[in-house]
């Protein structure tokens, strides 16, 4: 049996579920390595726990992440959630606990977001204005 674990990231409407097995330090996203994820402008958002925790933690284990739904920052968000979930999960399912703790303290010292999903939703829109909160221009005569 091969040693995995299975853990969703979420932001806003958009969901990704990162499959982490043993295997040689392959992520990649909806079929393509982590390094060409798309748009350019976000790569290194995505990247971020691989830089803050480094390759070497990375090595022993492949990551396969699929994203759904929502626009490209929040798959970006999403993505880099799951990652660092993941990693997390399985240090600790087949692991140690202490190299658990110490990656945990890592990610939670440089952003929660990484671990702890954004509560914060979308807002529906009211009668009588525009939006959510803004009303209509009111006039006297």
């Amino acid at each position: 049996m091969v040693n995995s674990v299975q853990v969703f990231g979420r932001k806003k409407t958009s969901t990704a579920v990162a499959y982490t097995k043993e295997g040689n330090g392959m992520i990649k996203v909806n079929g393509v390595p982590i390094d060409l994820v798309q748009p350019s402008a976000l790569r290194y958002k995505v990247l971020e726990p691989v830089l803050l925790l480094g390759k070497k933690r990375f090595e022993g284990v492949d990551v396969r992440i699929r994203c759904r739904g929502g626009g490209s920052t929040a798959r970006m968000y999403a993505i880099r959630q799951a990652l660092s979930k993941s990693l997390v999960a399985y240090y600790q399912k087949f692991v140690d606990e202490t190299s658990k703790k110490e990656i945990k303290d890592i990610l939670l010292n440089y952003d929660k977001t990484l671990l702890v999903a954004d509560p914060r939703r979308c807002e529906p829109k009211k009668f009588g204005g525009p939006g959510a909160r803004a009303k209509y221009q009111k006039s006297y005569r």
